[in-house]
């Protein structure tokens, strides 16, 4: 039994039974000529979701991508360093000596995960030369240009640690997708260069696009795509998804254009609706924000993101 028949076998209530509506609906979407927006947030790339996604982006089921800058750089992590990565088994149960420990042996924890220090400084030198010359110039460039560029080094293959294929970024960018990457200064490789820049090697903050102008290029991107209905699956909460969705009502509000509203929406997220966070605002929600319609496919998964979009993904490339 493959997987997509186990989920139609098996997911037939609550959030089981939600997950495989919203795969059902992902994949009527696209093959009915949609479009897809898929957002990152949380540690995705740490987690590996690369080996689904980046098949998805290769099959034309993902037309774009927004994502944190961490999910950015640690695709790229994980595809130079991640038989250096360490496994913690028993993460839970680790006190704050163990922490201590694995910090001072070059170690940064994400859940089960240990990233080594080493991969952050190796990118670090092969970056500097860009974002000098950008800074210096003035050319301000989006965020996933600088991995674009990592990739086209031909001497990074030889750190090559699991097969390119696996890299959603490498999919990414061989699929001619675009990738938007809001709030690059929350994450590793923003803090490296925001260093750079105070200790004057790198002279000033000219190198990377501004949050607003990468709104533009989305609004730009929406504009020229919205021939064809526009989905939005939504992994985590966060700014990775506030972001991209709220092109639609700039455009409409703002703007007073005439734009379709995004045409599908699902959202796996472990946040509730008691606390009045975002991140775990009910579809319906949206409605107000001029951001999906009342009769727009939506979907709410309230579950683990590292478990169920790879199902969604599998139902959908038909595995």
């Amino acid at each position: 039994m493959n997987v997509t028949k186990f989920l139609e076998t098996h997911f037939r209530h609550f959030n089981a039974r939600e997950l495989l509506a919203s795969a059902k609906a992902y994949g009527e979407f696209v093959d009915g000529g949609g479009r897809m927006m898929v957002t990152l947030a949380g540690a995705m790339s740490t987690g590996e979701l690369g080996l689904s996604l980046a098949e998805m982006i290769r099959k034309g089921k993902v037309h774009a991508v927004t994502c944190t800058a961490a999910n950015l750089e640690e695709d790229i992590f994980n595809l130079v360093a991640h038989d250096e990565y360490e496994i913690v088994e028993n993460w839970r149960a680790l006190s704050a000596e163990d922490e201590v420990a694995l910090r001072d042996r070059g170690f940064n924890r994400v859940t089960d995960t240990c990233i080594p220090e080493t991969v952050m400084r190796h990118l670090e030198d092969r970056l500097v030369p860009m974002w000098q010359k950008a800074a210096g110039e003035n050319a301000a460039r989006m965020p996933v240009e600088y991995m674009f560029d990592l990739l086209d080094d031909d001497g990074l293959v030889q750190h090559y640690q699991v097969p390119r294929e696996n890299s959603w970024v490498a999919a990414a960018k061989d699929a001619g997708i675009p990738v938007f990457t809001p709030g690059f200064e929350d994450s590793t490789l923003g803090n490296i260069y925001t260093a750079h820049v105070i200790d004057g090697s790198v002279p000033g903050h000219g190198a990377y696009a501004t949050g607003t102008k990468q709104m533009q290029q989305l609004a730009q991107w929406y504009q020229a795509t919205m021939k064809d209905p526009i989905g939005f699956f939504q992994i985590g909460g966060g700014i990775a998804g506030d972001f991209p969705i709220c092109v639609v009502p700039m455009l409409i509000q703002d703007l007073k254009l005439d734009i379709p509203l995004w045409g599908y929406f699902c959202q796996i997220s472990d946040a509730t609706t008691s606390y009045g966070g975002y991140s775990g605002a009910v579809p319906n929600e949206k409605i107000t924000w001029y951001k999906i319609d009342a009769d727009s496919p939506k979907f709410m998964i309230q579950s683990d993101a590292t478990i169920c979009a790879p199902l969604v993904f599998a139902h959908v490339l038909g595995w």
